[in-house]
């Protein structure tokens, strides 16, 4: 419970920086449309490459590629606006100001590095699905779809974390996942993810946001549907306006959750860099995290 109300508290904290930049929350915005466009635009081939190739044999692996690159392009997306929201809470907690055009500067030239987080995301996911896929109920098939269950949940908490480091400090993905891994070993980072439930509050807030657009959606579609009277036109308005507002809620809800996680982790990372670096020079004297998770942590 008291992980929940830390949660809750940082989320409070990093929204108050939002309000008062307005240009922290521009990257998850844009992350939202972008994604919608790579996506809807990604179904496209999948959908011809589906009736061309079929999914047997060659067809199937042609499929799996297909797959397998849009979802690396829906990965560099989410990366390259993650590490701008990065950059400008960086910004921010230091100077008080994020500025779009050093995000955008700083992104451009950690470009490829981005785009090998993007890939070594892909390969995980990629693993995952093929383990999935396996119907097999052997021992070998459930440890498989467990392994790779595990594998893709520690790694998506560690490109929470590598992205910070490639974007404050300017790493590249080996020398990234190596300073996370060396800052772990010292128990830096594990303090703040086991204590602040931030994952807990915007997960809950996402269903409940999920929950009353659902609502919203079926007393309009359903209502206009019901008082149609049987008139198909008037029953589709009102199943594409309940969609419409469905989706609504759903993508509110989503640059809820990419925003809070990002500066939560940003903040960790920041902290745990400021510990190390005081460690590195003999002192033992406690080091503040930064405000929003220090207030958490309070």
């Amino acid at each position: 419970m008291q992980s929940f109300s830390r949660g809750w508290s940082f989320l409070k904290q990093a929204w108050e920086m939002a309000f008062k930049d307005k240009d922290l929350l521009k990257p998850s915005i844009y992350a939202l449309i972008a994604g919608g466009i790579v996506s809807v635009l990604g179904i496209i081939p999948l959908a011809i490459g589906y009736f061309i190739f079929g999914t047997e044999g060659i067809g199937g692996f042609i499929m799996f590629i297909m797959g397998g690159l849009l979802v690396f392009v829906q990965f560099v997306v989410t990366y390259v606006f993650s590490a701008m929201t990065v950059y400008l809470i960086y910004g921010y907690l230091a100077e008080g100001d994020g500025k779009m055009e050093e995000a955008w500067a700083i992104v451009r030239r950690d470009f490829f590095d981005i785009l090998t987080l993007a890939a070594a995301s892909t390969a995980v996911n990629m693993l995952k699905n093929m383990a999935q896929r396996n119907k097999k109920n052997s021992i070998a098939a459930n440890l498989a779809r467990s392994a790779t269950s595990l594998l893709e949940t520690l790694w998506t908490e560690a490109s929470y974390l590598v992205l910070p480091a490639m974007i404050i400090d300017d790493l590249n993905l080996k020398d990234g996942l190596q300073r996370v891994w060396n800052i772990t070993k010292e128990n830096l980072l594990l303090v703040g993810i086991s204590t602040v439930g931030v994952r807990a509050v915007t997960g809950l807030i996402g269903f409940v946001f999920s929950m009353v657009g659902l609502a919203i959606a079926f007393a309009i579609g359903g209502g206009l549907a019901y008082i149609s009277g049987g008139n198909a036109a008037i029953s589709i308005t009102g199943i594409v306006i309940g969609a419409l507002i469905f989706f609504a809620f759903v993508m509110v809800a989503s640059v809820f959750s990419s925003y809070t996680n990002t500066a939560y982790h940003t903040c960790l990372y920041i902290w745990a860099r400021q510990v190390e670096t005081a460690r590195a020079h003999g002192s033992s004297a406690q080091v503040k995290a930064p405000a929003p998770l220090a207030a958490a942590l309070a």
